[in-house]
C-alpha cells in the first residue's frame, strides 16, 4: 500500500477533495453574498449579512490554514506524464501560478476584511459568541485605505476561480484528459 504523501498516485485523497469542494462552495457563496450586501440600504438585514459575511470569512481563513497545512504534509498527485507532455510550458507555468495565487488570496481576502473591520471599529464576534482580537487599531483613514483592497482582492480571487474553472472545462471537454476525475469525490 502506498503512503498518503506519495506523489505518484493519480488522484487527490479524500481530505484534499473535501477541502477543495467545501472551500470552493464557501468562497463562491461568500463572494456573491458580499456583492449583494454592499448594495443594500442600511437595515437590520444588511447588518446581519455583514456579520454573517465576517463569520464566514473567518471560517474560510481557518479552513484555508488547515488546507495549507494538509497540502504541505501531503503532496498532491503529479499530473499524468501524458497530460504533462501535452501541455505547453506556458500552461504548466500557469497551472502552478494560478494555484499559488489562489492560496495567497485564500489568506489575503479574509485578512484584509478583518483588518478593515478592525480599523473601522467594527469588532468581529465569531458566530456571535467568540470575540476576535482587533487586527488593527481603530483608524478611519486606515479603514478607508484598506476597504478597497479587500474588494480588489476578492475580485482577483473571483477572476482566478473563473480562470481555474475555464481550465478545468478545457481539460474535461476539449482535451478529454480526465483531469477533473482527480478531484471528484467517490471516484477511484
Amino acid at each position: 500500500m502506498q503512503a498518503v504523501s506519495t506523489p505518484s498516485r493519480a488522484r487527490y485523497g479524500g481530505v484534499a477533495i473535501a477541502f477543495h469542494w467545501v472551500l470552493a462552495l464557501a468562497i463562491i457563496g461568500l463572494f456573491f453574498v458580499g456583492l449583494y450586501m454592499t448594495g443594500l440600504p442600511f437595515s437590520p438585514q444588511r447588518l446581519k449579512l455583514y456579520n454573517w459575511h465576517k463569520w464566514a470569512g473567518i471560517a474560510i481563513l481557518a479552513l484555508s490554514a488547515l488546507r495549507l497545512l494538509w497540502r504541505l504534509a501531503h503532496r498532491p498527485p503529479q499530473l499524468p506524464p501524458k497530460m504533462l507532455a501535452a501541455m505547453p510550458r506556458w500552461q504548466q507555468f500557469a497551472h502552478h501560478a494560478v494555484h499559488f495565487l489562489l492560496y495567497a488570496l485564500f489568506f489575503a481576502v479574509p485578512l484584509l476584511g478583518w483588518a478593515y473591520s478592525s480599523a473601522a471599529g467594527f469588532p468581529i464576534v465569531f458566530m456571535g459568541v467568540l470575540p476576535l482580537p482587533d487586527f488593527m487599531p481603530v483608524d478611519p483613514d486606515l479603514a478607508k485605505a484598506i476597504k478597497p483592497w479587500h474588494m480588489y482582492s476578492a475580485f482577483a480571487l473571483a477572476a482566478l476561480v473563473v480562470l481555474h474553472v475555464l481550465a478545468v472545462i478545457k481539460h474535461q471537454w476539449i482535451d478529454r484528459d480526465g483531469l477533473l476525475s482527480r478531484m471528484l469525490p467517490g471516484r477511484g
